[in-house]
Order: structure tokens, then C-alpha cells, then sequence
């Protein structure tokens, strides 16, 4: 039986687009803010655009923290966040005041660049590489330099640097994907990286 998948839809994100590049590759995925489709489903795709305060108070309102707690803590159900939907997974942000999901030792800080620096804009926005900083199925038979599509002010500074899936350099070395277990988080958007993004979803979607 193939996996169901659901696209949380709390609001914040550009829920089309992901759900047309799993198209792409032959995965039917819905966008649902429904507690019980979440519950039944056996992946997870936590996107998003925004401010973290925001999310966190849409995922909040919606009855949707305690379901997600007990998909990925307990059931171990695989989830993958994207852009704002992986700075949720930690602990605080400078963003804002709330705290996170705090399912990763985490903390989501902002670009901060020396005064020299003049070039380095922020946010961050464009095609940049990623250099795998661990051994993972997600990037299973790679054999060129790994590109994704960008665009963020804020990235996650881990407590545990074997979390750490993939290193970016913007002005200093960040995470730009973190892998613990079943949570996976991308700081890039696969759905906007073309063949690089296609062949990430595929494999998330075949091995986890």
C-alpha cells in the first residue's frame, strides 16, 4: 500500500507548490489541518513562510501541537520541515518570544554579518550549495555538487552537531539540513530547486 502523506496546512506556507513537485513523482500528498488525516498519516511535510511566533500560534490554535508531539515522538511517524517549518522543530528563536516544538537541541538565530561584510545581504536568497555533513539515505546516490534554492534571515544553531545533515557557507559555515531519526529539517525549499529538489523528495518519500 503506498504511504499517505499530508502537507500540514496551518497557514503558513506555499502548500501548492510541494504538493506539485510530489506530483512530479507520483505522490498523491493532501494539504489538511485536520487533526484525525494527520493522525492516520504515515509522513509528514511541516512547510512554511513567516514569522516563528506566528506558526507556532497557527499550529496552537489549530489543536495541532499535542497530535504532532505524539506522531513524531511516540510513533516515530518520519516528518520533513521545511524553512520555517524546521526552525519550528527547536527550542527558541530569535524571532520572537514563543517557544518551538523543541523536538530537536536547538535554537533558531539570525544572520549576523562584521560591518566588512558588505556584500553579504541579508536575507539569505538565491541557489547555494550544500555540502552533506553525514551519510544519509536522503541523498542516496548523489554524484555532483548538491544545489538548493534559499531564502531566510534565520537558521538553526544545534546543541548536538550529530543532528547536522547538510553544511552551507553564507559568510560563515550554517546548517542548512539537520537528520535525527524520523525528523528531518531542510532550511532550503526542495519544491523551488528543481531536479536537485525532485530527487530529495523522492528519496524521502522512498526511504523513510
Amino acid at each position: 500500500m503506498p504511504s499517505s502523506i499530508t502537507i500540514i496546512d496551518y497557514g503558513m506556507g506555499n502548500l501548492g507548490s510541494i504538493r506539485n513537485m510530489l506530483k512530479l513523482i507520483g505522490v498523491d500528498a493532501v494539504i489538511s489541518s485536520d487533526a484525525a488525516t494527520i493522525e492516520r498519516s504515515d509522513k509528514l511535510i511541516l512547510p512554511g513562510v513567516g514569522a516563528f511566533d506566528k506558526g507556532m500560534e497557527n499550529l496552537k490554535s489549530l489543536g495541532l501541537i499535542d497530535v504532532l508531539s505524539k506522531k513524531i515522538i511516540l510513533a516515530k511517524t518520519p516528518i520533513l520541515g521545511i524553512c520555517l517549518g524546521m526552525q519550528l522543530f527547536t527550542k527558541t528563536s530569535e524571532e520572537g518570544k514563543l517557544a518551538g516544538l523543541g523536538w530537536i537541541d536547538a535554537r533558531t538565530v539570525k544572520f549576523r554579518f562584521d560591518r566588512d561584510a558588505k556584500n553579504i545581504k541579508i536575507p539569505h536568497m538565491g541557489w547555494n550549495e550544500v555540502m552533506p555533513a553525514k551519510e544519509s539515505l536522503l541523498f542516496k546516490d548523489a554524484r555532483e555538487n548538491l544545489r538548493f534554492y534559499f531564502l531566510h534571515s534565520y537558521y538553526v544553531k544545534l546543541n548536538n552537531p550529530a543532528d547536522a545533515l547538510t553544511i552551507t557557507n553564507y559568510g560563515h559555515e550554517f546548517v542548512s539540513a539537520i537528520e535525527n531519526g524520523n525528523i528531518i529539517g531542510v532550511q532550503f525549499h526542495p519544491e523551488k530547486s528543481h531536479k536537485f529538489g525532485v530527487r530529495f523528495l523522492e528519496n524521502f518519500v522512498k526511504f523513510y
